[in-house]
């Protein structure tokens, strides 16, 4: 007498393993060789703005316009950049050199 097994599915359908050999991999596109785009003097300078509203030494910046911290730090002895005055006071109608980085947070 022989014991009867479960039916399994390999019972209905028959397996078909896959050589490695016929496994195609789609092609990957092709590398585009861009190269970034260089930054005009505009983002410069506001890439320097923005790195003097992350420097701590010259305190906070929430409150109040960049040219008023700059001059906060100078009248503490604290050495601000000349450059960034320089930059503040070229173009002191532009919100992108007057605010700084975190002014549209509300405090």
């Amino acid at each position: 007498m022989t014991a009867k097994r479960a039916a399994l599915i390999t019972d209905s359908y028959k397996v078909v393993k896959r050589s490695r050999r016929e496994e195609k991999r789609a092609p990957s596109p092709p590398q585009k060789d861009t190269e970034p785009l260089p930054l005009t003097a505009r983002e410069i300078e506001l890439q320097e703005l923005r790195q003097f509203d992350q420097d701590w030494r010259y305190g906070p910046c929430t409150g109040i316009s960049r040219l008023q911290r700059w001059e906060r730090a100078a009248q503490h002895g604290l050495n601000p950049p000349q450059e960034i005055r320089d930059m503040l006071l070229c173009a002191d109608t532009d919100p992108d050199y007057t605010h700084c980085l975190w002014s549209d947070y509300p405090l």
